[in-house]
């Protein structure tokens, strides 16, 4: 990608314009507009979804892995672009979801590493075409048994044309991704000749249809093009439209794997091999993406104890997920069908999803009855972390507490897409921008309320709560309460800076002299997992100026804040 206004590579400005001559923020508008592309597809795209198994979900796995992708990189934009950049290509792999969105993470996280790596004298052209290429052999590598009129045959064709337009030296990055896009395109319309299970249902790979969706999302990025939609004749060939009228949980093989199998693993490089080779015993659709100790495993098969141990041996698997590929294929076929699922599905009483960026706040909200998900800066949660969290709960009706100003975004993106998957059930975003505004709404929820009552109450008492918090500067910067310079005490009110000190207790007594100038009945302190005393500090201070307001301390454990505060 570039932004259209020099094609040989750069050393970039202390602005962070480019890198290699690509501007970050022609990335920046790239992953938007394909998570939105992704968005308005994913329907489509779990409609043609019968290979491997027709579980219905290749749309939502691709868009939830750069939707995390995106969250990511939007995250470490201000941190540079190799910071960016990384952030991207470990922002995919920590999100994604199925076989297609680990895929995916990898032709990602490849794409990124090669803009990253381009020189002063490269051209873009050559770049992305290289970078397409990159991402092509590392996702081939990644599959243990490659399967063409896939994805991965798409994404081949792409990568190919782009590489041949990119030899002539006037051909440009936008170009290079008109050429890949049209490629796909093509390459999409065939795969029902490459493989039998799309000829016999009548469509095309959805895989190659969603890296169709984010290729045109690229092109749009470099030229304004509107993509091509899905319907339409690619040359000669037609696109076929799904027709799945029968039960697909018939599609199933009797003697093929039951479970669908997913982890992340942290281990050495070198026992990944191994791992592999033991996967592919106990099953097929084996995928393992990752790098420098972090891996993403994917695996269908019956044996899932043997899947875990096989991470076991050599390192440590963690956010371990199985599903049961009847269960879910029956209720895509509902889905499709307009039906609700069974009772049984969304059967429990409301429940509330909140985001814990501590564990002493984890167990404070796991105490009042939440289904808690760990997020903090630097690893805030992800919308297929939110999205289990709230299809776990098996409720019908779900609150979700982001907690966080830039995991509400997030938490919406879950809701909705839980909302679609599962007729009949209805989410709730408060938009908490805080933990503790999360811990105020928790106080007043009332399961036996009618739930828009219960959710107006919640939302009103969030609202009413002033928080703020006190943290320490990390660098050098110009705040909005004026300049900072490493290890100075920073005091926040409402996601703003408000104080710049020298001593973190001093600055908390003002952040909170602040909050009570308004009036306040009770200050809640959260002390962090360093610096407790400041809490205690604080709830002195205020039992000795303020002795009609309560004061309320817990132990939330959460890093770079050592002090939570609110008052209402």
């Amino acid at each position: 990608m570039d932004d259209g206004t020099e094609e040989r590579t750069s050393a970039g400005s202390p602005s962070g314009g480019a890198v290699g001559g690509i501007a970050l923020e022609s990335v920046l508008r790239f992953v938007d507009i394909a998570v939105d592309a992704l968005g308005d597809a994913r329907e489509e795209i779990d409609a043609l979804n019968v290979y491997p198994v027709p579980d219905g979900d290749t749309g939502t796995n691709m868009y939830l892995t750069i939707a995390a992708a995106r969250d990511a990189i939007r995250e470490a934009q201000d941190e540079g672009r190799e910071a960016a950049l990384a952030a991207l290509a470990r922002g995919a792999l920590l999100g994604a979801r199925g076989n297609s969105g680990v895929i995916l993470s990898e032709m990602l996280g490849a794409i990124a590493r090669r803009i990253g790596a381009a020189t002063p004298g490269d051209r873009n052209a050559e770049v992305m075409a290289e970078a397409l290429h990159q991402a092509t052999e590392a996702s081939y590598a990644a599959v243990g048994e490659p399967v063409e009129g896939t994805m991965l045959t798409v994404l081949r064709a792409a990568s190919e044309a782009a590489r041949t337009a990119a030899k002539d030296p006037a051909v440009r990055s936008r170009d290079v991704f008109t050429t890949a896009a049209a490629a796909a395109r093509e390459a999409l319309g065939h795969t029902p000749e490459q493989l039998d299970v799309l000829a016999r249902a009548g469509v095309v790979d959805a895989g190659g249809r969603g890296i169709c969706v984010i290729l045109d999302a690229a092109e749009t990025v470099l030229t304004g093009h509107r993509p091509v939609p899905v319907t339409a004749p690619l040359g000669s060939h037609a696109i076929p439209v799904p027709h799945l009228p029968h039960d697909g949980a018939g599609d199933l093989s009797a003697d093929g794997p039951a479970y669908e199998v997913m982890y992340l693993l942290d281990s050495p490089d070198g026992e990944i091999p191994r791992v592999r080779a033991r996967l592919a015993e106990l099953g097929d659709s084996v995928v393992v993406v990752g790098g420098e100790g972090l891996w993403n495993v994917h695996v269908h098969t019956d044996d899932v104890g043997g899947a875990i141990e096989a991470a076991l041996e050599v390192g440590r698997p963690h956010r371990i997920r199985v599903t049961h590929f009847v269960q879910q294929v029956a209720a895509q076929t509902a889905a499709r069908a307009g039906e609700r699922p069974a009772p049984a599905v969304l059967a429990g009483p409301r429940r509330v999803v909140a985001v814990a960026a501590g564990p002493g706040l984890a167990e404070l909200f796991a105490e009042a009855g939440a289904e808690v998900v760990e997020g903090a800066p630097g690893r805030r949660a992800s919308a297929g972390e939110l999205l289990a969290a709230i299809t776990r709960c098996g409720a019908s009706e779900v609150v979700v507490l982001p907690n966080d100003e830039d995991t509400v975004r997030t938490a919406r993106m879950a809701a909705s897409t839980a909302e679609v998957d599962h007729p009949g059930l209805r989410v709730a975003v408060i938009p908490t921008q805080a933990q503790v505004q999360g811990l105020a709404a928790l106080a007043v929820h009332e399961p036996g309320r009618a739930f828009d009552s219960d959710v107006t109450e919640m939302t009103a008492t969030a609202r009413h709560v002033r928080h703020g918090a006190v943290t320490t500067a990390a660098r050098t910067a110009m705040t909005t309460a004026g300049p900072c310079e490493v290890g100075d005490a920073l005091g926040v009110i409402a996601g703003d800076f408000a104080v710049v000190g020298s001593d973190l207790a001093r600055v908390a007594v003002v952040v909170v002299e602040r909050l009570l100038a308004a009036g306040g009945e009770l200050v809640t302190l959260v002390r962090g997992r360093e610096n407790g005393e400041i809490a205690d500090h604080v709830s002195a201070w205020v039992e000795e100026m303020h002795p009609g307001v309560d004061v309320v301390v817990y132990d939330g454990g959460q890093e770079r804040y050592p002090l939570l505060l609110s008052v209402e």
